[in-house]
């Protein structure tokens, strides 16, 4: 091979050279900025935010529902022990529970509560829209950390404050539009939780008296008809198994350890019978004139009958 074809390219090369010392080389940084990924770490990034756009179009929105003084506390606890859960205690967008505009409290994350309060109080849609917008924003959050959110309805504010049961949608609707919705409610004899609720001095509502609870316990059922029901006495006996099938309605990951881990939990909610140690408990001294109304209350005898209770004051 001879020497002659190289000498066009070597001058091709002078050239060049020569050009770049007359226009000066564009100067390329020493690195990258430290906030530009390599081109491997850009395309992990784009596949774990289609991921995620899929997991967001899937993922459920949990809620939790029941009557006050039924047992829901405690087992919502165990369901905030649950590996990767987020429980929030007693949503209720809409409650009036404490309001005082005469005496506004001191809230001052609460804008939902302020604008209740407030002079110029909002109307209930534009409470709802406040209410989902926030909880959009706490599914999104969830959701990215692989949490799993369970909304603990309060419903008592709904179904049993004031004269009258409003007329707008039970919490499981009204955050329907957000993302698939997954419930399960809890029932308790009503003759133990109605026990429980004069205890507590919780009728809220009139006339009160055991027809009148009974009657809008009936409309609470109404209300969530077609969710699965599972009894607080059957979680009392045998919590394990009842436990296990709200995860499974739920969607939520299992631990055979809450039943004995529920006690480091604190929610709002906690008025009833205090202890570390799950298991049936006696009712409550039935009062001579509740005994009575309970024999003659034509709504208790339905409730009952509905839920598969035996009416009799005498017994569970």
């Amino acid at each position: 091979m001879t020497g002659a074809p190289a000498v066009p390219l070597l001058e091709a090369i002078s050239e060049a050279l020569a050009l770049i010392r007359q226009q000066g080389a564009p100067r390329l940084p020493d690195r990258l900025p430290p906030h530009t990924p390599p081109l491997p770490s850009l395309l992990d990034q784009c596949r774990a935010l289609q991921a995620r756009a899929a997991a967001d179009a899937t993922e459920p929105l949990r809620t939790l529902h029941h009557m006050a003084c039924s047992g829901g506390t405690l087992i919502s606890k165990c369901l905030a022990v649950m590996p990767n859960t987020l429980l929030l205690s007693e949503v209720a967008p809409l409650s009036r529970i404490g309001l005082n505009p005469a005496k506004p409290n001191f809230l001052p994350s609460d804008m939902i509560r302020q604008l209740k309060e407030n002079h110029r109080p909002s109307p209930r849609e534009d409470l709802i829209e406040i209410f989902l917008a926030g909880l959009t924003a706490l599914l999104r959050q969830t959701r990215a950390r692989g949490e799993r959110l369970v909304l603990r309805d309060h419903a008592h504010s709904q179904f049993c404050v004031g004269p009258d049961i409003p007329d707008y949608p039970p919490l499981h609707k009204m955050v329907a539009g957000l993302a698939p919705v997954l419930s399960v409610v809890t029932l308790r004899h009503p003759l133990d939780s109605y026990l429980s609720l004069l205890n507590n001095g919780w009728e809220h509502y009139k006339p009160a008296g055991l027809e009148e609870y009974a009657r809008r316990y009936l409309a609470f059922l109404d209300a969530h008809a077609g969710i699965t029901m599972l009894r607080y006495e059957d979680f009392t006996e045998d919590p394990d198994t009842v436990l296990r099938q709200i995860c499974d309605i739920l969607q939520l990951p299992f631990s055979p350890h809450a039943i004995n881990t529920f006690s480091v939990i604190h929610i709002s909610g906690d008025s009833g019978r205090s202890g570390a140690v799950i298991g049936p408990r006696s009712r409550r001294t039935v009062p001579a004139a509740l005994a009575a109304a309970a024999e003659t209350s034509d709504s208790y005898h339905r409730l009952c009958a509905r839920l598969g209770y035996q009416s009799a004051s005498s017994s569970g």
